[in-house]
């Protein structure tokens, strides 16, 4: 996976978006108030799979939680098994 795909916040959909070859892949939150975001869903279309592009779009929402002071929980399972598998853990 190329680290140079740009992903884009949509604050207003609350979402990590990427666009590759035509095709949108998403990581989507929830802000529950208190400096915490709920990573409930990633979705990657079929012709993109098996690139790295979830975890490019998780390591990038990570890094923007950390960067901004934000808790989250990983609702999504993908979220979680790739927090677990990078040792991740964004402030609490």
């Amino acid at each position: 996976m190329k680290q140079s795909l740009p992903i884009e916040h949509d604050v207003i959909k609350h979402q990590f978006e990427l666009v590759v070859d035509g095709h949108r892949a998403y990581l989507a939150y929830m802000d529950l108030g208190k400096q915490t975001l709920d990573f409930y869903r990633t979705f990657v279309p079929n012709d993109l799979r098996g690139r790295g592009i979830a975890a490019h779009l998780t390591e990038h929402a990570l890094d923007y939680a950390e960067r901004m002071g934000y808790s989250v929980i990983p609702s999504c399972s993908y979220v979680e098994r790739y927090m677990q598998r990078r040792d991740r853990h964004p402030p609490a």
